[in-house]
């Protein structure tokens, strides 16, 4: 079976096997049911290419990770602000929010992101309390619901700045899983593309006998 690369997009077969294949397709009644050689639509390949890149730029890494503790640490330092005692959560939560925003937090873009009310801060305080007293790098832990986990259970190990070295156990900006859809969407349009141009050019149709 020979392949042929000089114009891989008109055709990757040569000119015998392209002869060899129209005469099996217009040789095979299919049933009585006639099959025509048209090309794909070019808005449905345009869609087909949007789709993909908006799906990877929706579920880039950086944009699906999950909220870390070190986030909130200032929201929860002014849970207990004499400036919302007698406020209602969603006054409180307000103003904690508005307070944080305006002193310049540098967790300000990953806060507006991940979003989320009194009840949710009164969930992890304790936690968040616990880990700073423990000397723990917030960043470390990913916020669940109520329960604050490692980021990273494997980690990477890092100088402690003291000759030896310390895990660090930061999410990680590219996931594994990314690598992974990556190669399998190359796969898959690399396939449809070598499936497609091992027919004749679509500049060919078929007569069907007549039909």
């Amino acid at each position: 079976m020979a392949w042929k690369f000089d114009n891989p997009l008109h055709t990757l077969c040569t000119d015998d096997q392209n002869e060899a294949a129209k005469k099996v397709w217009e040789g095979e009644s299919l049933g009585g049911i006639t099959e025509d050689n048209n090309r794909l639509p070019q808005p449905i390949l345009g869609l087909l290419v949007l789709t993909i890149i908006t799906a990877f730029l929706i579920t880039f890494p950086l944009w699906g990770q999950r909220p870390n503790a070190q986030i909130y640490e200032e929201y929860i330092a002014l849970m207990d602000s004499p400036a919302i005692k007698g406020k209602s959560d969603v006054e409180a939560m307000d103003y904690i929010v508005s307070t944080v925003k305006a002193s310049g937090s540098q967790w300000a873009a990953l806060q507006e992101r991940h979003p989320l009310e009194m009840d949710d801060l009164r969930l992890i305080k304790d936690a968040v309390i616990e880990l700073q007293r423990q000397g723990a790098d917030l960043r470390e832990y990913t916020v669940l619901g109520d329960r604050l986990v490692l980021a990273n259970f494997e980690g990477n190990w890092i100088p402690d700045g003291k000759g030896g070295e310390r895990r660090q156990r930061l999410q990680p900006w590219w996931d594994k899983g990314y690598t992974i859809d990556i190669f399998f969407i190359v796969i898959f349009c690399v396939a449809c593309v070598i499936v497609v141009k091992r027919l004749p050019d679509y500049g060919w149709e078929p007569t069907h006998h007549g039909h």
